[in-house]
């Protein structure tokens, strides 16, 4: 293999798309090799990695932030917005974040190995279920680097090797990121391919990547729905996926009014341009005369605009109208779709023809409206009197999360190590035949 192929330390170095196709086979092969060596590594060398990975990026601050600012700079000439900007960003207290969340990995139970479901059978045999790793993972992503150490210590932790393909936004912070992680890897112990990192920007190499379905076992596209829908379309590989993030808060006509306003407005506004923020709210015609005004006044405040239906217009003087795009919309900004319906039954009908199946919620008193609305909402995650932003591996307890899965095969909502393994039955007898 080509020097200058397998020794870059600055992304689309000269020379590497000479022969896109076979630098991109020759980086599942090497993948392929390290995970069939990964998946036998000690849960203790794994963890050991994880450690030293995370006290390197805070120890390289300074590198990474130096890296980020590169795509930063350069950001508005990519057409991103306030949002899109603020996820690219590196900020010390992130980078802190995202080293925490490889200790919090290395804390969690090993999936590889563990005995899932077992027995022995009337004729002695003993069958066991056991977590195995699902090999080489291809992850496609967007626009925020942090995600690029949570991807790689999922993967690991879970013995599986992964192609990392972050989005030209943030190529430099990638780079760089990818450099601390995989400094580490042959000093605990682990296979020097375990993580690899896609050093161009040019998109020839996802498809290149996608065809390698006899070396690479699952692709997660994390991003825009242009990305997943090409993605889902190209490989030859099983996919891991959402489109989007159209999230609801329906606010009930046995809602405490102050829980309604506090969980929408941070629903919607504390990290707006992220997947479980929440894109359009549901309010009950008993509670929209009172409702309404409120979180209009709390909205303006905040500089969400609104997009209403005529009933939500009567009641918030600067809401535009709504249009049925709005209604499917992910916004990922600062703008919010409001309806007013007629009933619990009402709200729901609407939020499975709109939404995205990502995560849904509901604020009321009434303990049978929030059990009829859980059955009844066909989403990853159900909120009940809470913000659509608990949908989070961090927040419910997972650890980091490699994505959000709206699929129903074979991982659903967010996706952590258990998800990143599945199973094979070991059968141990003592000289059994079949009669």
């Amino acid at each position: 293999m080509n020097a200058e192929l397998t020794d870059l330390t600055e992304p689309d170095s000269p020379g590497l798309t000479a022969d896109l196709a076979a630098f991109c086979h020759d980086l599942a092969e090497r993948s392929k090799a390290a995970a069939g060596l990964l998946g036998a590594v000690r849960t203790a060398e794994k963890n050991r990695w994880l450690l030293a990975a995370a006290n390197a990026l805070e120890v390289r601050t300074d590198e990474l932030l130096a890296a980020n600012a590169k795509d930063v700079a350069a950001a508005p000439a990519y057409g991103l917005n306030a949002a899109a900007i603020d996820r690219l960003k590196l900020t010390p207290p992130r980078i802190k974040s995202a080293a925490d969340g490889l200790r919090q990995v290395a804390a969690l139970p090993d999936p590889v190995g563990e005995v899932r479901e077992g027995g022995t059978r009337p004729n002695g045999l003993q069958v066991l279920k056991v977590g195995v790793p699902l090999g080489v993972v291809f992850f496609i992503y967007e626009s925020r680097p942090n995600v690029t150490v949570d991807a790689a210590g999922l993967c690991v932790k879970s013995g599986n090797a992964v192609i990392l393909r972050g989005g030209k936004e943030a190529i430099y912070s990638n780079t760089a990121l990818h450099r601390v992680l995989a400094g580490e890897l042959t000093k605990a112990g682990l296979p020097a391919d375990a993580v690899q990192l896609v050093p161009t920007t040019d998109r020839e190499a996802v498809g290149h990547l996608l065809k390698l379905g006899d070396l690479i076992d699952l692709a997660i596209p994390r991003g825009g729905e242009s990305l997943i829908r090409r993605v889902a379309r190209e490989a030859t590989m099983p996919v891991l996926k959402h489109y989007d993030g159209n999230c609801h808060v329906y606010v009930d006509a046995a809602a405490d009014l102050g829980m309604a306003e506090r969980i929408v407005l941070n629903a919607k506004c504390q990290r707006p341009g992220v997947c479980n923020a929440a894109e359009s709210l549901l309010v009950h015609a008993a509670v929209a005369d009172v409702f309404l005004p409120r979180i209009g006044a709390a909205f303006a405040a905040q500089k969400v605009e609104v997009r209403g239906c005529e009933e939500t217009r009567a009641r918030i003087a600067d809401a535009k109208p709504a249009t049925d795009a709005d209604y499917r919309a992910e916004f990922l900004d600062l703008i919010i779709s409001v309806k007013v319906v007629a009933d619990l039954d009402a709200a729901v009908g609407h939020i499975n023809r709109y939404g995205s199946k990502h995560t849904d919620a509901i604020v009321t008193g009434d303990l049978a409206a929030a059990r009829r609305f859980a059955q009844l909402v066909d989403s990853a995650a159900v909120m009940v009197n809470a913000s659509t932003r608990f949908n989070d591996g961090f927040e419910l307890g997972l650890g980091a999360e490699i994505g959000i899965s709206t699929d129903k095969f074979h991982a659903r909502g967010p996706c952590g190590l258990r998800e990143l393994t599945t199973y094979k039955y070991v059968v141990t007898g003592d000289g059994h035949v079949r009669t």
